[in-house]
């Protein structure tokens, strides 16, 4: 697990681990959270244990919980780290990807933690190229990705991870200068 913590004017990022176990549960159970995720729809806070005990070993990839300053409260996750499957012609580069409670949706925190995640990748890093993905159903998360600087580079689509679903999908790129 790694040791980093950010900090953007409303929010702290921070390592997640098996104690905001039943503070994911909120988002990882909701239904229209959930609803074009690539996950099932989790049913116990065990399940978020499981998964968070699989994020506190992770080493490539850099997971981060959103901590509201305010009050303390754990609103969202996500996480960038190298992407392991690039489109035909594009140079290597990061993938991020975020997700947060429906209560905290429309108020800028997932475009605040993505601007902190893609920050922190291109300084600590050197990382110039990033990507995203989301359904095209879901027009709010690409709406984050041009707020970020994302530009539209191709149409894709994704498969759940049991394959119970196929989502029709914009992928977006980022590159940054030095």
């Amino acid at each position: 697990m790694h040791q980093y913590v950010l900090e953007t004017e409303r929010l702290i990022l921070r390592p997640l681990t098996v104690a905001d176990a039943a503070a994911e549960y909120v988002w990882l159970s909701d239904p229209e959270v959930n609803r074009f995720m690539p996950y099932n729809l989790y049913t116990s806070v065990e399940q978020a244990e499981e998964w968070l005990r699989h994020v506190e070993q992770c080493e490539d990839e850099y997971h981060f919980g959103f901590v509201r300053k305010e009050d303390g409260v754990l609103v969202g996750a996500g996480s960038i780290g190298p992407k392991d499957e690039r489109p035909y012609s594009m140079p290597d580069g990061w993938e991020f990807g975020y997700n947060l409670r429906r209560d905290c949706w429309n108020k800028g925190y997932a475009t605040e933690a993505t601007r902190a995640m893609i920050d922190f990748a291109h300084r600590t890093f050197g990382v110039k190229d990033f990507y995203a993905s989301h359904a095209e159903e879901n027009p709010a998360s690409g709406r984050v990705m041009e707020k970020v600087g994302c530009t539209f580079h191709h149409f894709s689509e994704y498969t759940t991870f049991d394959g119970t679903q196929t989502f029709p999908a914009k992928i977006w790129y980022l590159h940054l200068e030095d």
